[in-house]
């Protein structure tokens, strides 16, 4: 079995450079020092380079550097979700004087190697991990680091960082709207079982769905993706007696994705949109607008999460107390033409 490379340390660069370890200290450190001569910098960068020397992240924190740059791991950048958590995320990162980078987190371990890599290295002040899905390999990494980090949009039972918003009212506010419309059979599409939000969502749905009386109230996985909606979709509307009339006549997706790939199997299905099926998408981008027909949705305040969980961040990094923190969340119904009144007889209460 061939041996591992030694990883070069601080001591070996001041042996090679000829100085002392403080000074190497001071200039990988990044510290302006008038008494360190631009040659001793200059003997000292490179070797460094020469032997591959990577300052430790916990090193960096102690000697007090800062490097005034945040990373952002999201799930999916083909999310909108995602894309408007980070344009908030990124905005108030730039009036706090940081700089964002963002990184996409792969079903691989591409994207986590990465990050540990920026974590190893030193250049990162903090982390926001909005991939925080369950078994993660990030988790047990941050368990053990210095590096100040939070959770967004997902939570991590114990950890003291998590940054969320109230998802149980999204639901509520989506299924009084099919309500008052007169369904009685609506359709929930969740996400994948075990993702925090979705989990909540879910439960939400069912509660409300037994506090409003719904004659039925069926819920389908599926990722949070187009193909994950249509196959949930697909799930939800098939008749087990080959009934012209599917089982539930709403759907509730938990992503605009999943609205999206619901529409499409709805339409395969030979099924109209909104008067055989109505649709009700979670969140809002002014791109649903232009979908066919309009789809309506329930808008949460997702640029809002992205820069609460700056906020928190940077607190943090300043040397506050870390604890969780919910964004005041009021969901908005944005009314669309993906919903109206079933096209058959309406329960009590309802319209037909």
């Amino acid at each position: 079995m061939p041996e591992q490379p030694v990883r070069a340390r601080l001591v070996d660069v001041a042996e090679r450079a000829g100085v002392s370890k403080a000074t190497v200290s001071k200039v990988l450190n990044g510290k302006q020092d008038l008494s360190v001569r631009p040659e001793t910098r200059r003997r000292v960068h490179e070797a460094a380079e020469a032997l591959g020397y990577r300052p430790h992240s916990g090193a960096r924190a102690l000697a007090g550097a800062s490097t005034h740059v945040l990373a952002l791991l999201v799930p999916a950048l083909a999310n909108p979700t995602y894309v408007t958590i980070a344009r908030g995320a990124y905005q108030r990162a730039r009036e706090l004087g940081y700089l964002s980078l963002l990184a996409e987190d792969f079903d691989g371990q591409e994207a986590d190697e990465s990050f540990n890599d920026l974590v190893q290295e030193g250049r990162v002040d903090g982390l926001l991990i909005a991939s925080a899905r369950p078994g993660h390999p990030l988790l047990d990494a941050l368990s053990r680091s210095p590096v100040p980090h939070v959770f967004l949009n997902r939570s991590v039972e114990g950890s003291g960082r998590n940054v969320t918003m109230d998802v149980a009212r999204s639901s509520v506010t989506a299924l009084d709207h099919l309500h008052g419309l007169g369904h009685r059979a609506v359709g929930h599409i969740a996400g994948p079982p075990g993702i925090t939000p979705s989990e909540v969502r879910k439960e939400a749905f069912l509660r409300r769905a037994r506090e409003l009386g719904l004659d039925a109230a069926p819920v389908a996985s599926g990722d949070f993706t187009e193909d994950g909606g249509g196959s949930a979709a697909r799930e939800l509307l098939r008749t087990a007696d080959g009934s012209a009339h599917p089982p539930v006549t709403a759907l509730y997706t938990s992503s605009l994705a999943q609205a999206i790939g619901a529409m499409a199997a709805i339409r395969e299905l030979g099924l109209r949109i909104p008067e055989d099926v109505s649709v009700v998408g979670n969140d809002d981008l002014p791109v649903v607008a232009h979908l066919h027909p309009p789809l309506t949705t329930v808008a949460m305040p997702l640029y809002e999460l992205g820069t609460a969980a700056v906020d928190s961040l940077v607190a943090t990094i300043q040397g506050a107390p870390m604890g969780d923190v919910v964004v005041p969340t009021e969901p908005r119904l944005v009314l669309r033409g993906s919903t109206a009144g079933p096209a058959g007889p309406a329960g009590p209460g309802g319209t037909p």
